[in-house]
């Protein structure tokens, strides 16, 4: 695993003019919210806290209320010149872009418009896809009727996490089908591909790189924090700023960057834009991003400090008997070049307890929440800038290993859900997404065509999608994950995926 590089002259974390400073859209919220305008328009609320209003005020804060307004506004968001084009600008500067894009349907938004528009280019009918990509990269597969050729990524099998794939791998998968390429980094469990080595295949082939850095939107922003892939030749990068950037929920940015296919990718994903942006997007939500890149960018110290108590949460980690750090054996992964060190993976099968099992015990006997469980593993995130009580989790985490020693143990769960192999594809998703289905008991439903995507949540990566055979091997995967504590299916024709829906 490579060493935290220092940081070039272009590199995200090293622009911090003076306009980084400022967050124009947030500001000409506030300016219009201090005129105490009378808004005889939508939304209902009329931007104040009176009337049917109040309880609303209440809830969210009359400040909220107030900047709650619709879109296009003189002053806001209205002309090549407003503050929000200004502040699409400054993030498109802030992440190393060359345009960026702020999105109101979160990730999940920057995936559809990245297939639908890496589609438009005419390269190929066919787009290259790491196999744990999230379930919206199937829905850009659905909308703009392009046929997936999978790449199975490096599988940690034992703790069931996925993790990414070699240039080695890519370069093997162009040779056999050429069409542009769409990869995971950082994973979900922190592990970070070698995006400049896939890129240069990428381009030998003739292809652009999507990059799904959902989970990434802070890199670059510290010389402990990976480099941001706008500025390793990927040429479309999704990222959540609600996720690790400090916005609100759903909010959003796609970037496209400077590179072979920057002059012909621009038009198509600002069609693609266009098809999938609400046309009310909420201007609260775009204004966080606004502030949330001014506190990346100058936030060096709180930065600082969330990598160090990371560190120090590690090291708690390992204290603990029967418990390891997953990230400490990363380097056995090929296609693992780096690591977030804001995520703390925490192995647990020695225990005796599953990861769902610790996962929910922290939730409902101690209020304390980790972002995701495998059979074998937890992950807790530490957001950028943030400080957390350490010895509150360090203690809630201990009660739960000792209160459940003696457990089944996990590695007999494991060889239930061990993660499945895709079967074969029948059809485009696309055609099978619209075709006419109907709905069989499970036992029934092997071997037929699904007709929609199914997703064990967590994390969201499609164990089948429409146009693909239905495998034993997949239902009983995605049967144990719904009939877990905190897994549901997304997708499933019920809870229980009692039933599925399959092509008539």
């Amino acid at each position: 695993m490579t060493q935290p590089r220092a940081h070039a002259v272009g590199h995200p974390a090293a622009r911090t003019s003076a306009a980084q400073a400022a967050t124009p859209y947030a500001d000409a919220l506030q300016r219009h919210a201090d005129r105490a305008p009378l808004m005889f328009m939508v939304p209902g609320h009329a931007a104040t806290p009176d009337g049917l209003s109040k309880d609303l005020a209440d809830f969210v804060g009359e400040r909220a209320v107030r900047m709650d307004i619709p879109v296009l506004v003189d002053g806001i968001d209205v002309g090549p010149e407003s503050p929000y084009v200004e502040a699409e600008r400054l993030a498109a500067e802030a992440w190393g872009a060359q345009r960026t894009w702020f999105l109101a349907n979160g990730s999940s938004q920057g995936n559809r418009m990245a297939v639908i528009a890496a589609h438009a280019l005419g390269l190929s009918d066919t787009i290259l896809a790491q196999r744990s990509a999230h379930s919206s990269f199937t829905d850009g597969l659905v909308v703009s009727g392009a046929t997936p050729e999978w790449i199975l990524p490096q599988v940690d099998v034992r703790r069931g996490i996925n993790h990414g794939l070699t240039p080695g791998q890519l370069d093997a998968a162009l040779t056999r089908t050429r069409g542009p390429v769409y990869v995971v980094s950082p994973s979900y469990f922190g592990a970070v591909a070698d995006i400049p080595g896939l890129a240069e295949v990428a381009h030998a082939h003739g292809v652009p790189l999507i990059v799904d850095a959902a989970w990434g939107a802070h890199f670059g922003f510290h010389p402990s924090l990976p480099d941001f892939p706008t500025t390793q030749g990927a040429d479309i990068v999704v990222t959540s700023t609600h996720k690790m950037g400090g916005a609100l929920g759903q909010a959003a940015l796609l970037h496209l960057a400077s590179g072979p296919f920057t002059e012909a990718l621009e038009p198509v994903l600002e069609r693609a834009y266009q098809l999938t942006q609400t046309t009310s997007a909420s201007s609260l939500l775009l204004a966080s991003i606004d502030v949330a890149r001014r506190s990346l960018v100058l936030g060096g110290d709180a930065l600082e400090d969330s990598v160090e108590q990371a560190q120090a949460l590690r090291q708690r980690v390992r204290s603990i008997p029967g418990l390891e750090v997953a990230s400490d054996s990363f380097a056995e992964y090929p296609d693992i070049v780096d690591t977030d060190p804001l995520r703390v993976s925490i192995d647990v099968l020695a225990t005796g307890l599953t990861g769902y099992q610790v996962r929910e015990a922290l939730a409902n006997e101690h209020a304390v929440y980790v972002e995701i469980a495998t059979i074998g593993a937890v992950a807790a995130f530490l957001g950028p800038g943030k400080v957390l009580d350490l010895d509150r989790f360090e203690s809630a985490l201990r009660a739960v290993i000792e209160a459940g020693a003696g457990s089944p143990t996990a590695d007999d769960a494991a060889q239930v859900l061990s993660l499945p192999s895709p079967g074969p594809l029948r059809t485009t998703p696309r055609e099978a997404y619209f075709a006419r289905a109907v709905t069989v008991p499970a036992e029934e439903a092997i071997g037929r065509v699904s007709a929609g995507a199914l997703a064990a949540y967590p994390p969201g990566v499609p164990n089948v999608v429409p146009g693909e055979e239905i495998t034993r091997e997949s239902l009983d995967y995605l049967r144990a994950v719904a009939a877990s504590p905190i897994g549901y299916v997304r997708g499933a024709a019920d809870p229980a995926l009692d039933t599925v829906r399959v092509l008539a």
